[in-house]
């Protein structure tokens, strides 16, 4: 049983209280909070309330977790664009819109439900029930390569190669704005933003170490086409550190006010191409994820 205590923030007043535990806890959905709430298990300055509650400043907000039960992720018959696949490993072009592995509140519809289908028992247990085989993820909204470990030794081997940053990892991004320089790099820690959990921010006393290179493609009247390659991979890495600079990502509602004039899901970011000592052979090995049919319809229109 997991008990966490909060306090509630003046940007956060007159805010329904599932929808503040939603921003303070990133990683739960707002069915299962609003699950947490219904069984009584969330507190406003000692007193039980209901999901519509509207909080007020210096509100103290105590929500239990209840302890996991295992769930049954179901394995799911959905088509895996696969790039390369052994006995060891499987690079999967992810699509848009498809959420890496389940969370809370989230059992179906994940690229772990089309592994598990797809393996069947041939995956690591190293990230427990809930992420069998993955080792790294990408946002839902990125497409492009991923690796998947299909035993224990390969996802140590691999975990350990991405915690020494020997993994290569390209991306393929279209920004807002003409960036001047060629190339460049950005060398900011990132971190929890102070005020939105569900946001990253560049946190010079709480953040990680984050290295970004990229260099420009292509550039357009008012876009950038760019590649960016991770030094390190934290959760939206390439998103933060762009916006940081001026140059958001086209499509990202979380890190740019800008309205796209396109009819976009989400960022224009795809992870293009992935290297790594293979854990089996000991030879380095490379896969390139081919652009997204909507990525190039946009390239097309931007070039006219």
């Amino acid at each position: 049983m997991n008990e966490i205590v909060f306090d509630i923030s003046p940007e956060l007043e007159q805010e329904r209280i599932d929808k503040c535990i939603c921003t303070y806890m990133a990683d739960l959905s707002r069915s299962y909070i609003q699950k947490i709430i219904k069984d009584g298990n969330v507190w406003v300055n000692d007193t039980i309330v209901k999901a519509n509650y509207k909080v007020r400043v210096d509100d103290r907000i105590k929500f239990i977790i209840p302890d996991s039960v295992e769930p049954n992720i179901p394995a799911q018959n959905i088509p895996l664009d696969i790039l390369y696949e052994d006995a060891h490993i499987l690079i999967v072009n992810k699509p848009k819109g498809m959420v890496v592995h389940p969370a809370p509140g989230h059992y179906e519809g994940t690229l772990v439900n089309a592994v598990l289908y797809h393996c069947k028992e041939d995956l690591s247990g190293i990230n427990g029930v809930m992420r069998p085989g993955i080792v790294h993820r990408i946002d839902k909204d990125t497409t492009g390569s991923i690796i998947i470990c299909k035993n224990d030794e390969a996802h140590n081997a691999i975990a350990a190669l991405l915690k020494t940053h020997d993994v290569t990892r390209k991306y393929r991004a279209i920004v807002y704005g003409v960036i001047p320089d060629e190339q460049g790099t950005i060398n900011a820690p990132i971190g929890r933003h102070p005020n939105d959990r569900k946001k990253m921010a560049i946190n010079e006393k709480n953040g990680k170490h984050a290295i970004t290179h990229f260099k420009v493609l292509e550039r357009f009247d008012k876009y950038s086409y760019i590649e960016c390659q991770l030094e390190t991979g934290r959760t939206h890495q390439i998103r933060v550190h762009m916006s940081s600079i001026g140059y958001p990502l086209l499509g990202d509602t979380i890190y740019s006010n800008r309205k796209s004039p396109f009819k976009l899901e989400g960022q224009v970011l795809h992870a293009m191409t992935i290297g790594f000592v293979h854990p089996k052979t000991g030879n380095y090995v490379e896969f390139e994820a081919p652009l997204p049919e909507y990525f190039e319809k946009l390239l097309t229109i931007l070039r006219k």
